[in-house]
């Protein structure tokens, strides 16, 4: 609790509609103040150079420049900002790359208002909270050293194949006749599997272990 100096809080999601909730919530509890919004990892780095939030709320899956890596830029250009990671996924290559990049919580988007505000009060005073999901994947063993891809599913070798065409999630969604945020879905199970961080590094991975027919 602040009183009169709410905790002043940025949300960056590259979903309108998670947004607007977020948003929504947010103006209604006194002890926060909603500082800005922004789309993607580019933009969050831009607007906490000038606003200066106490806590970010930040997605992991985004274009430009994904969650994780705008959190350790985050983190080490302002140490005083506290990241928490506000995501529909629980990977444990996630959840420890989030935490390595300086993430001080780990949080899943369908957590309630009042565990939000708990948890951004918390990160504020330093203290961090890992969703139940997140603690699980954690304490997971170790998965034994496999073939690059070789759980990733058809759907997902399908979509690898287009993105090594270069198609973008747009083309991809209307390829396949899915929706957009089904494609998203598609496209970080693929980074996870794969271990890597981004489209370029999959697609080149991909190519070098000859994963998609040329």
């Amino acid at each position: 609790m602040r009183g009169l100096n709410p905790i002043r809080v940025m949300i960056v999601d590259d979903h309108g509609m998670v947004r607007r909730g977020l948003a929504t919530y947010l103006k209604n509890d006194e002890n926060l103040e909603l500082v800005g919004e922004a789309r993607n990892g580019q933009e969050a780095l831009r607007m906490c150079e000038r606003l200066q939030p106490d806590v970010v709320l930040m997605d992991l899956v985004m274009p430009e420049l994904d969650g994780t890596a705008a959190t350790r830029i985050i983190r080490e250009r302002w140490p005083q900002i506290q990241v928490i990671a506000l995501t529909s996924f629980q990977e444990k290559e996630l959840v420890q790359k989030a935490l390595q990049a300086g993430a001080i919580s780990y949080l899943l988007k369908n957590i309630s208002g009042s565990e939000l505000a708990e948890a951004i009060q918390a990160a504020f005073a330093g203290r961090p909270t890992l969703a139940t999901e997140a603690i699980q994947a954690l304490i997971q063993p170790a998965k034994p050293k496999t073939t690059p891809g070789h759980d990733l599913t058809p759907r997902e070798c399908e979509v690898l194949a287009l993105l090594v065409e270069g198609l973008t999630n747009a083309a991809i969604a209307e390829q396949l006749i899915v929706s957009r945020s089904t494609v998203k879905v598609h496209v970080s199970n693929i980074l996870s599997k794969l271990d890597v961080s981004n489209r370029r590094e999959a697609i080149a991975l991909a190519i070098r272990h000859k994963l998609v027919v040329a």
